[in-house]
């Protein structure tokens, strides 16, 4: 990492609260959708996993962190303000 100029993002050993919105994406996904399906193809994974996070999860879900509204949304109300 050194080598390329990467600052690695860390914090204290046994914190947690870097990786915990990446946490939450992952588990939501895997919960929402991918145990429910069964891929025949990496790429029919690829395009259902897409399809759930461009359409459904950026423009339809309700998330808390945004007070209940999409990001697309609450995106939309940050620039109107």
């Amino acid at each position: 990492m050194q080598e390329h100029g990467i600052i690695q993002s860390m914090s204290r050993k046994g914190n947690c609260w870097d990786n915990a919105v990446s946490e939450s994406f992952f588990h939501t996904l895997k919960t929402e959708l991918v145990h429910h399906q069964r891929y025949q193809t990496r790429a029919e994974a690829k395009q259902d996993i897409f399809e759930y996070i461009e359409v459904f999860y950026n423009r339809e879900r309700l998330h808390s962190a945004n007070h209940y509204v999409s990001p697309v949304d609450y995106e939309m109300q940050l620039k109107s303000a």
